[in-house]
């Protein structure tokens, strides 16, 4: 097997949070990737480009970027490809096309926090991959850092993975990413690394310990895509890594389709990435990661090879998605009709949106193009979709995406997708690590125990706080994370990851409130919510435009009480002793599109539009549904 020694490829793995795409920032500008005029200007995370990661701060879809970095003995340039994988598993399809790119992974791990349960995910499967791992610690200034026990704790989670002796002894280094500094001496706990000012000690570990690529020389060409961008100008854009053989720009190349089929096709344009654009090149060699233009329908997974000699690579395999939910067209009153659902008023803003069964499918085909860890089924009805997807939060990523782009949608309850195994149902099952106080771990316990959650560890780090570690099934965690932090007043962490299936766990009661139903159609008025807010917390605020079966508030009780919040105060030209002494409105809890997911009932569903989350019932008229909720206390 033939070396190329002026190229390393390798992928920055971590938990959510734990500084991957900060340390990549420090990377890009101490590589040189930025002119001296454009440092000022450069935003911090910038890999994160979306818009929705740099809210929510977190990575959602792995990126690639590439570095030249000079060696200090004066050696020639050598080209790092750097890909910055998302931290949550729910989109573990990210991180594993991310690995299929790469000859090697960075395992970046907080030195307060230690390795979590993202961390878990992404190790093992870089093992799996048998990708070799660097440790690099980081946050090593933190105030709460221990970093011995970070280590010796990951030594701990590569035993548990089965790590065998070579992937055991990997290099550490110490690093503070924000201030763009690493070195491979220990620094003391909550102090920045002193022996060194720069990264330099990274890249160089990064060059010893990554391998460089390798091929087959003289081998025909073989390229495997692994992600999909698109431009205006160049339509559909394919990022691959090249296996074997050289890829050209006007070349006729086998597109190799997941169907089994073959179609020449002529590559238009072929581009590599320096720093954080794209430019134009000639020829991409065996380890190169480059995107091609000029293929429309070409989507990952699949392989370009020699013409006269076709040899496909293996597909890409992802994890079995766990959590389903289902999305339809907008079926409520106030469709199409923007925020105060005034209609007239509104023509000229709401003409654009998008709100057609047809619409909403082609977009879900798209999505499905560019995220091979998404399924999309048919249902019973032919404007909804059944979505299934690794967890919560990928699909409330993707319903408010399709939001901001327009579209009016009516989104399902999230549900487990269960198996049968040896006959019996099994349901996808969670490990949630939570890391409270010690006073709420009380409250904590009680909260899963309800939840069905078996406690598997607890460890006290001595410092007033407790690492609890559950594993609780997946049911039990969808509208788990707002009561969890109602309960630990705000500072419990919880993360969790996908731990298997195991059979099924019985009724689960996750919700003990019921809801607060608008009774008719109107707009609320201050009169009637000071009349209902004893009776439970409200959702909506005075001016409102409400619809019936739509609610607009959580029940003190456990069961559904439909209610008239349109209610007007009677207007008599006698005056009352009471008319001057006014009753204070509590301001509404206003639910975000997760929170509003992890609210509803399996009889209830979310109304998303462009300016709107209600949350409504599925069947709107009062009458309907007290004749279904007889009949099914018969039955």
């Amino acid at each position: 097997m033939a070396t190329r020694h002026d190229i390393r490829n390798v992928a920055i793995v971590a938990h959510v949070d734990h500084g991957k795409t900060t340390i990549v920032d420090a990377m890009l500008k101490q590589a040189g990737a930025f002119a001296a005029h454009q440092l000022e200007s450069v935003d911090d995370r910038v890999m994160d480009s979306n818009d929705l990661e740099r809210e929510k701060g977190i990575t959602i879809l792995a990126k690639n970027t590439a570095v030249k970095y000079h060696p200090k003995d004066g050696g020639e340039p050598i080209t790092i490809n750097i890909i910055d994988t998302p931290g949550h598993a729910d989109f573990g399809g990210e991180v594993e096309r991310g690995l299929s790119m790469v000859d090697g992974v960075v395992l970046l791990v907080d030195a307060s926090e230690g390795p979590l349960p993202q961390t878990r995910f992404v190790l093992r499967k870089a093992l799996q991959a048998r990708k070799p791992v660097i440790l690099c610690i980081n946050k090593t200034d933190r105030p709460d850092a221990r970093i011995d026990e970070v280590v010796n704790e990951t030594y701990d989670l590569f035993l548990d993975l089965d790590a065998d002796e070579d992937q055991i002894e990997f290099p550490i280094v110490y690093a503070c990413g924000r201030d763009g500094v690493a070195s491979l001496t220990k620094p003391a706990d909550g102090t920045v690394p002193e022996d060194s000012t720069s990264l330099e000690p990274f890249f160089s570990t990064i060059l010893e310990h990554i391998p460089a690529p390798t091929y087959e020389e003289g081998a025909p060409l073989q390229a495997h895509v692994t992600n999909l961008d698109a431009d205006n100008f160049l339509g559909r854009i394919a990022l691959l890594r090249v296996m074997n053989g050289e890829l050209r720009k006007g070349q006729t190349v086998a597109w190799m389709k997941r169907d089994g089929s073959v179609t020449n096709v002529r590559i238009s344009e072929l581009m590599m990435t320096e720093a954080l654009t794209r430019k134009p090149a000639e020829v991409a060699g065996p380890g190169d990661i480059c995107a091609v233009a000029g293929i429309p329908d070409i989507t990952i997974g699949e392989t370009l090879a020699d013409p006269e000699n076709p040899v496909a690579l293996p597909l890409i395999q992802v994890d079995e998605p766990a959590i389903s939910m289902v999305i339809g067209t907008n079926t409520s009153p106030l469709v199409g009709r923007g925020a105060t659902g005034k209609g007239a008023d509104n023509k000229a803003t709401v003409k654009d949106r998008k709100v057609t069964a047809r619409q909403v499918k082609d977009r879900l085909d798209r999505e499905l193009i560019g995220n091979v860890s998404l399924r999309v089924l048919d249902t019973e009805r032919p404007d909804a979709w059944e979505v299934q997807g690794r967890g919560e939060l990928a699909l409330a990523i993707l319903v408010e995406q399709m939001r901001r782009e327009g579209y009016e949608l009516t989104v399902g309850k999230p549900q487990v997708v269960t198996k049968e195994i040896d006959g019996k149902v099994h349901e996808p099952v969670e490990r949630l690590t939570v890391d409270v106080p010690e006073e709420h771990m009380g409250a904590v316990t009680q909260l899963m125990g309800v939840r069905k959650g078996r406690m598997d560890n607890m460890s006290n780090h001595g410092s007033g706080w407790v690492r609890l570690e559950f594993v609780v099934p997946s049911r039990g965690l969808i509208g788990f994370r707002t009561e969890f932090l109602t309960q630990t007043r705000g500072t419990g962490i919880a993360h969790s990851i996908h731990e298997g299936h195991e059979p099924w766990f019985g009724q689960l009661t996750t919700r003990n409130n019921g809801s607060l139903v608008a009774d008719r159609s109107g707009a609320v008025t201050a009169f009637a919510m000071t009349n209902l807010q004893e009776r439970g917390v409200l959702f909506v605020e005075p001016g409102t435009e409400v619809y019936e079966g739509m609610i607009v508030g959580e029940n003190s009780r456990s069961d559904d009480m439909d209610v008239n919040i349109t209610k007007e105060k009677k207007l008599t030209n006698m005056r009352s002793s009471s008319a001057d002494s006014f009753e204070a409105i509590v301001p509404p809890r206003k639910l975000s599109l997760e929170q509003s997911l992890e609210f509803c009932r399996d009889d209830e569903c979310v109304e998303v539009t462009p300016e709107a989350v209600r949350i409504r019932k599925t069947v709107l008229d009062q009458r309907d549904r007290a004749r279904t909720a007889s009949r099914a206390k018969h039955a």
